[in-house]
Formats: structure tokens, sequence, C-alpha cells
């Protein structure tokens, strides 16, 4: 390993942090929640920053926490279990039909998306599908288990969400491989639910804050330390959330498959790799000889051999890889590009002739409501990739042809 592939920067009354960003954009702000995670005092060795790292609440997208015996919940965030999933198929290039449009139409028929503020939420089920509730009835004892506890869970998108795709960067794209070879991914969380759980315990994390954690350098920092009294709720909550949101990928991806195989006269087999990975979350891992909580906050596991994910935005590339289990990184990677700027500021800079031509090629929506997702609104995915070659290797690359945006 090369000593340069990370820059260490001293905090005074604080850990290290430790940051792969060279060649990368990294704004003053982002800078200073790290440095404001590393002076808590449960932060175990160093905090590891990755190339995409950016701005969040409280704690940086793109940041690994390690903490004793306690966890963060601002750290983990609302979208709880947010990750990727990527299959490969037997298909190629030559397969797809000429014209795409027909299969877009076809996911974004089998995938509820998108929000509706007021009256049926076109991002919910109506009637939810059979093999939705069968993936449900996987969670419902659990979830009628935390509804006894906190009661206010029960009136959330937590049924009907399950097998959607929600709204912001949430996507599903057709993808050929540096073969040709077809790819179905998508990109989501635990949806309403998941929100909902995240910030009922944030606030209940503050409350407790007020009373015994004073010198918190951000309040968006105050965590649950084991034996207090809604830890245990909360790792209880938070795994259940995160199951929630693996199964929602596996139902979208089943009903993306379903679709394709409607438009596509081809008969294929779907899962030849697959890949499901979180990027926002928590577990327990060991690490450095200690057995702590870490914190994904927008970053992947990459330990040794592992498979992950790592997208890029509307129109650039993609990459399936493998981890190499870096310790210094907390054996993690970045969980894609990163924002270089807040999405109002894209839809100020950027237009709709500028949208168009940055996803040429690729049959996605081209208007004024996915602007600040334009790829320029995002760093450049090869310099993010190039300063984590210690972490992980590229397997495949991936570059969409579909892309359904929430």
């Amino acid at each position: 390993m090369s000593p340069t592939s990370y820059n260490q920067e001293q905090v005074p009354g604080g850990v290290p942090v430790k940051m792969w960003t060279q060649g990368v954009p990294v704004e003053a702000e982002a800078r200073r929640q790290l440095a404001n995670a590393s002076r808590l005092p449960i932060v175990f060795k160093h905090v590891a920053a990755m190339p995409d790292v950016h701005l969040g609440i409280g704690a940086t997208i793109g940041s690994v926490i390690p903490t004793l015996n306690a966890i963060i919940p601002a750290a983990v965030g609302v979208d709880i279990g947010c990750g990727m999933m990527a299959c490969k198929t037997t298909l190629t290039a030559n397969d797809l039909p000429d014209n795409l449009s027909g299969l877009r139409s076809a996911i974004e028929r089998a995938v509820p998306h998108g929000r509706t503020p007021r009256g049926r939420d076109v991002g919910a089920w109506n009637d939810v599908p059979e093999d939705v509730d069968q993936s449900w009835a996987q969670l419902a004892p659990a979830f009628d288990e935390l509804c006894r506890d906190y009661p206010k869970l029960k009136n959330t998108n937590n049924r009907k969400h399950l097998g959607t795709l929600g709204t912001g960067n949430h996507f599903i794209e057709v993808c050929l491989d540096e073969t040709g070879v077809v790819w179905f991914m998508l990109h989501s969380g635990s949806r309403g639910v998941g929100n909902a759980i995240g910030s009922m315990f944030i606030d209940l994390a503050k409350q407790d804050a007020m009373r015994n954690q004073a010198n918190l350098p951000d309040i968006d920092l105050a965590y649950f330390e084991e034996g207090a009294r809604y830890f245990g709720d909360y790792v209880r909550a938070v795994g259940w959330a995160q199951k929630y949101a693996a199964l929602n990928r596996e139902a979208m991806m089943r009903r993306v498959i379903a679709a394709a195989r409607s438009v596509i006269a081809k008969p294929f087999e779907s899962h030849i790799e697959a890949v499901n990975c979180h990027h926002n979350y928590v577990q327990k891992e060991t690490h450095f000889g200690e057995d702590v909580f870490v914190t994904r906050k927008g970053a992947v596991n990459a330990k040794k051999g592992q498979m992950g994910i790592i997208p890029g935005s509307m129109g650039a590339r993609s990459y399936i890889v493998r981890g190499k289990g870096n310790p210094e990184s907390f054996e993690s990677c970045s969980h894609g590009a990163g924002r270089t700027m807040s999405r109002n500021e894209a839809k100020r800079r950027f237009t709709v002739a500028d949208q168009r031509a940055a996803t040429e090629g690729v049959e996605c929506r081209k208007d004024a409501e996915v602007i600040d997702e334009i790829p320029m609104a995002y760093k450049d995915i090869d310099a993010v990739m190039h300063a984590q070659r210690d972490l992980v290797e590229v397997v495949h690359t991936l570059k969409q042809v579909v892309c359904v945006k929430g």
C-alpha cells in the first residue's frame, strides 16, 4: 500500500481524520464536519473520509465513523440501509430493442416511483402485489413489536412502500458492461418507514444530549451509549430498517426483470452475478483488535473479497468493485461520485439543454425536474476511483442506456 494514498489531518482535541481525497475537491464545511465528528469522546482510532465526501446533516456524507459502545443516529441518517443492487444477465446489447423507450416505460409501470405531496401517492402501492407481500411477511412480526413500543411508526408508509423507488437520487438503470453484457442496477433504501425511524431516534438522541452531552460540537452528533434508555431500541429498529432496505431492493429487482422480459423477446437469465449492498448503515465489526460500531454514511463495505457497487451520476460510468480490505479505511470505499453542489445550486446553474447534452444516448427524463441530478453536479467519478485505488479493484465498468429517476 502506498504511504501517500491518503492524507492525515490532525484535529486539535480529536482523533485524526484520514482522507482518501487526493485529486478530488473537498468543501471547507465538510472538513469542519469531519473535525467535529473526530472530537467526540466515543470515536475510535480515527475517522475515514472517502473521496466522495461532502456536506451532510451533522455527519459528513462519505465518512466512516467507528464508535466504542455508542451510535450516532444522525450519522446513520434517515435513509437507513440506502444502497445499491446490481444483476448481471445473459443478454447483450444486441438483444435490446433499437428504441429503448418501451423498456423504460415498462420499468416505470412495474415499480412505483416519485412522490405526490397530496392525494394518492404515486410512489406507493395502491394495491400491494402478492410478491411484495411475501417480502413484507418477513418484516411484519418485528415491525409489530416495534410499533408496540413506538406506536406512531404504525402510521407510516411501511408495507405500501416496500418494492418502490422513492425520489431524489434514487434510480433504476439498464446498463452495459465493458463487454456489452446487460446489467440491471438500482438505488434505494428503507423509504418512508426508515425515514420515520431515523427521524424519531435522532430527535430522542438530541433530547438525551441536552441532558447528558453538554459539550457536543454539533447537536446533530448526539449519540446513544450502550446501556442508555434508547440504545437497544435503536439498534433493533435500525437493524429492521436495514433488512427492509435490502428486501426493498430485491423486490424492485424482481419487478424490473419481469418488466424487461415483457419487452425483450429473447429469453434470459438474470442473476449471473448479483450484488446487494448498503451504503447508509451501522453494524458491529472488529477493527484494530476492538469490537466497534462502524457507521458508514455514504460508504460501502470493502473488506477483502467483498463485492460492492460505486455508481456514477446520470450519464456517467458506474463500477462493480471488489474490496481490498484496507484496514486504515475500516475496510470501506466510496458510495458514489459525491455531489459538488447543492440541488438548488444545480437548478440555478444548469438548463434543460445542459441536461439533454449530458445524458445524450441515455433513455431517461430530460426535463427541468431532474436538473438537480445532472452529471456536472457531481465529482468526476474517474478521479474518485483513482483516489481510492488502494481500497477497491474494479471488476466491471457499467454505462447506463436506460435510467428511471424517482
